[in-house]
């Protein structure tokens, strides 16, 4: 089978839309704090990776709680694609060799959101330190603006957020907002191979578009970057 027909074939299993990388840095600014994501008419995708499995036992139930996973620990998701490949290199990490996406409703991502405080303090959202030590007591989620990666691992100046999920607000993400569980892994490690043998030309990635969130109250209390 010709390797174009194979990854086609498998987009097509993915059911997400995807575009060449060099395409997609064409598209996407290059600096500011932004959601980059894919997104849909009424849900965005975030990305996790986990061991096999906690993987397994996700995509069978649909839901977070088997395969040893625990409620007890704190959680982390992503947007951005990219991003999640670098932290998971491309999915051969330890205890990260799956890579899974999962679908959520916008306005359950935009309640996450909501329920965030920094996980450092940022003066141009906090009045002062007591405020953010304040916020940090009452929500249950955290909140951190990493800087994006190319294909390779290095830095872009584009911050990617990431989101830090605990308590009540894991449990209702596992067990509730998760609208649906893939696993990714099969394209992750196609596309590993055109990185390692440097053919970001012929490198696939998920289409991702720049999403703002509905309330300006969630956008400011983020620090989104809004042009």
């Amino acid at each position: 089978m010709k390797p174009g027909l194979y990854i086609c074939v498998y987009i097509t299993q993915m059911k997400m839309t995807t575009e060449y990388y060099n395409e997609s840095v064409k598209r996407l600014p290059s600096g500011g704090r932004r959601i980059n994501a894919y997104v849909g008419e009424e849900t965005l995708v975030v990305y996790q990776a986990f061991n096999p499995a906690i993987a397994q036992a996700a995509v069978e139930n649909q839901a977070f709680g088997g395969g040893g996973y625990r409620y007890e620990r704190m959680s982390w998701i992503k947007t951005s694609f990219l991003w999640m490949m670098y932290r998971a290199s491309w999915a051969n990490a330890e205890g990260q060799k799956r890579i899974l996406a999962i679908t959520l409703r916008k306005n359950d991502f935009e309640t996450i959101l909501s329920q965030m405080a920094w996980a450092s303090f940022e003066g141009s959202v906090y009045k002062d330190q007591a405020a953010w030590r304040n916020d940090l007591e009452v929500k249950p989620g955290r909140l951190q603006w990493d800087p994006d990666h190319d294909p390779y691992g290095t830095p872009l100046q584009r911050r990617a957020i990431q989101l830090g999920l605990k308590g009540d607000l894991l449990k209702e993400f596992g067990k509730t907002y998760c609208q649906k569980i893939e696993d990714i892994t099969p394209f992750v490690e196609q596309q590993r191979v055109m990185v390692e043998e440097r053919r970001l030309n012929e490198l696939l990635v998920p289409r991702e578009e720049l999403y703002t969130p509905a309330s300006a109250t969630v956008c400011a209390s983020i620090g989104l970057t809004i042009d």
